[in-house]
Order: C-alpha cells, then structure tokens, then sequence
C-alpha cells in the first residue's frame, strides 16, 4: 500500500468550555503521513474532500468508523475507535492534508503531539500562529478548565470535601500528559511541555527544562533550559542552570543548535550555535557580540573576533581567563563521554 497525500490523520478526545470552544486535545495515536487506504476510508465516511479541517464526530459517526475499519484490519485505529466510543466527552477526527498555518486548537495540539511523538523534529513543521490558537488554561487535577470558569469549579470541589489542585496556568500542557516518548528520564514532568521533542536515551533533571519546538536530537544530560527552536545533538550535556538562547528572546530569528558530544557547564549558556565537540566553561555565557580572543594549539594568540564569527565551529573550548577576565577560545579536541550508567533507562 502507498501512503495518502495527507501529511496526517487524526482522531483525538478533548475539553471545551462553556461556550464550546476548545481548550485542549489528546489524540493518542495519529496517522502520520497514513496509507491510502486508510485515510480514503475515513474520508468517505466523513465527507472530507481536502484541506485542512477538524470535523466533530458522534456515535453514530464512530460507529462506521469502526465497521469500516474492521474490514482492512487496521487494529491500531480501530482500538483507539473503540475505546474513544465509551466517552461522553467531545471526539474530533483532525485532517491535516499539508504542513499549512494552523487555523484551530485541534489542529495546534496535534501539531505539538507530532512533535513530541518524534514524527517531525524541531523547525521541520510550520507553527506559524500558534499562539493565537492556543488559549490560557488553568491546567488542574480535574484537568483542563477554562480561567472564567475556575472558580466555580475551585467552589464545587469544595462543596465535595475536596480541593480542586491547579498545577499551572498556561498555553502549553506538561508533555507527560500527553505523549511520554520511549527511552527518557524526565525528573520534574512539569518542566518539559507538549511539543518538546526528547531524543531516545535523553535524561531530564528536576532543574531541566524543554519548550516546545526545541529538544535533544539523542542521548544526552538536560539540567539546564533548552528554549523553543533549540535543538541539542547526540551525546551532549548540559549542566545545571546552564541556558540557550531561544528564537523567542529579544525578537530574534537565529536558529540555534548545539552540536553532538558538546558541555554546556553549569551556570554557562549560548546565544550562538555551537559545532561538535564543543566545551563552555562553568559560568561562562557566550553572546553573539561577545569579543573572544582566538588561540591555537599552542595558546598563542591568533585574532579577536565576536562570538558569532565562530558560530557552528567544532572542537571550540570557550573560558574566561582567571587573570585578564578576557574571553579566550581553544581547540578542544576531546570529545565528551557521558558516563553510561548515569544515562542508563533501564
């Protein structure tokens, strides 16, 4: 079978508020870039002749959703059918025919799942106006509510004995929630949202962080903050406290990427992209305009130049010298081993 020209297929259950608008949705298993079959199965049945559109299912709709798909055997789908079909809550079947600008929440939330899910990597799919479409949630132990709307759910949890838990409020959901990818260790879920993208064999500490958008393309040590568009390549560590400069900061438009066996330190951070086999020492952080003094193999000095002159270079050791205060960059040939038992997710 050949895929569809649909870049994705998706049927999601989600939360809408009072006055119908959607505030979130989980879809637990999307077709990417789904067979023919499928999606043209699908689409007969729920009339779709192209674009992007969500369309609301209803039993009845389910309900031939699942015979149709008990004839080719697609078990995956016809599981997540089957089981959607017990919910009273609101069903959507989301239809992303291309990698357009988003025009809904549903459309937005999987946007984030194919991130998370490592179905796109971080800049490879448009999440242009995202923010729009993503509304201010308070994010709670009974899920998500609308802010209008909390505290009349915060005072009839009362009138229950129980205390209604808010955990954040905020566009973005904890990832956990939604998509927990194989292979990581994540220490403080609340620290990674949806849309992050953790590459197999990537530790999170409590004091990590990861916006959407952004992530570690393999293993790897996160105890600092990877911001969105942000990507860390294989084997690279970053310390606690330690930063990135994300393409939200300041306006600006640099897509910033740390290359492989690379160490952030502890309190460092970037605002240039770094090649591989890169080192910044503890406490150092490095800005475009930052003027660095170049050395060679043999610490002599060869020009000053600013920090962005160097972007993407490998084998770069970045220190402040303890006498002059002046910052010096150096070859580094070593490349950083992580400590294998430290990373281990089994």
């Amino acid at each position: 079978m050949s895929n569809s020209s649909l870049f994705c297929l998706a049927f999601g259950i989600g939360t809408r508020n009072k006055k119908g608008e959607w505030l979130e949705v989980y879809y637990p298993a999307p077709s990417f870039k789904p067979l023919t079959a499928f999606s043209d199965t699908v689409s007969a049945i729920l009339n779709y002749t192209g674009g992007n559109k969500t369309i609301e299912l209803s039993p009845e709709i389910i309900s031939d959703l699942i015979l149709a798909l008990k004839s080719e055997k697609n078990a995956e789908q016809l599981h997540v059918l089957e089981t959607l079909k017990t919910s009273s809550c609101p069903l959507v079947a989301c239809f992303l025919e291309t990698d357009d600008v988003m025009t809904s929440t549903p459309e937005a939330y999987l946007k984030l799942h194919l991130l998370s899910l490592r179905h796109v990597k971080p800049n490879e799919t448009n999440l242009e106006g995202i923010f729009a479409l993503l509304p201010n949630v308070a994010w709670t132990s009974q899920g998500a509510i609308d802010i209008s709307e909390l505290n009349e759910a915060q005072l009839m949890a009362r009138t229950r004995g129980e205390v209604l838990e808010v955990s954040s409020v905020d566009k973005f959901p904890k990832m956990t929630n939604y998509v927990v990818p194989s292979g990581v260790r994540i220490a403080h879920t609340a620290r990674v949202r949806l849309g992050a993208y953790l590459g197999e064999g990537t530790t999170v500490m409590h004091e990590g962080f990861i916006n959407f958008n952004a992530g570690t393309l393999g293993s790897g040590m996160v105890e600092g903050r990877i911001s969105q568009g942000v990507t860390v390549g294989d084997g690279s560590d970053l310390g606690g406290s330690s930063s990135t400069a994300g393409t939200l900061s300041g306006g600006g438009n640099i897509v910033l990427s740390i290359g492989k066996d690379c160490l952030i330190s502890a309190n460092a951070g970037t605002g240039i992209p770094l090649g591989d086999r890169c080192i910044i020492e503890a406490g150092l952080y490095i800005t475009p305009g930052t003027l660095v003094l170049v050395l060679d193999e043999d610490k002599n000095p060869v020009k000053k130049v600013k920090a962005r002159e160097l972007a993407g270079m490998p084998d770069m050791l970045f220190i402040r010298n303890s006498q002059t205060g002046v910052v010096e960059c150096r070859t580094n040939r070593k490349s950083i081993q992580l400590n294998t038992a430290l990373h281990a997710h089994n």
